[in-house]
């Protein structure tokens, strides 16, 4: 029998991207200072410096080696995931992005081969059994799709949350797992 599939996102699930973008735009526009909870929707062109762009916000050379991991218990908590589990990691990127993004799983989660990293924007259309994720477009769509979902709470996914499983740190992710896709069974 093969093993369930379990999709984790990457950015703002894994690791901290938008803290991250929000201290390099505050830093460039220092007369415009951003925090998280202005962050309520994934088109921030409303709320950044007028001058600033989706490339100069997003696509800054080296950013997404930079990021910082979620918290302290990640890297356990889908390590014992990989025991059970065919985990893979699923990430919107921009192609600049992408081998970034591969060198930070490299630093952070070497135990996930290449062939378990898919760049995919609709993450629906890859097959899994279960998503975690912080876009509030990528869980509505699992759902719809009859996928199982775990959904990291932010800001821009506020209006959500009450409709799904929310889990704010990676602490029992694991047994949370277990539990939803043993449920099934």
């Amino acid at each position: 029998m093969s093993k369930k599939i379990v999709a984790i996102d990457m950015d703002d699930t894994i690791c901290h991207l938008i803290p991250k973008a929000l201290y390099y735009h505050n830093a460039q526009y220092p007369s415009l200072q951003l925090m998280m909870e202005q962050v309520t929707s994934f088109d921030l062109s409303s709320i950044w410096h007028p001058e600033c762009t989706e490339e100069a916000f997003f696509g800054r050379p080296g950013l997404y080696e930079e990021l910082d991991i979620f918290d302290e218990y990640t890297v356990e908590e889908i390590r014992k995931m990989t025991a059970k589990y065919d985990v893979i990691v699923i990430t919107a990127a921009r192609p600049a992005s992408v081998p970034e993004k591969w060198n930070w799983m490299q630093t952070h989660l070497p135990f996930i081969p290449y062939e378990n990293f898919f760049v995919a924007r609709r993450k629906y259309l890859v097959g899994f059994d279960l998503l975690i994720d912080d876009g509030p477009h990528n869980v509505t769509a699992a759902r719809e799709a009859g996928k199982k979902t775990i959904l990291i709470p932010r800001p821009w996914n506020a209006h959500i949350q009450h409709q799904y499983q929310l889990k704010n740190t990676w602490q029992g992710m694991s047994d949370l797992v277990d539990q939803m896709l043993e449920a099934e069974e």
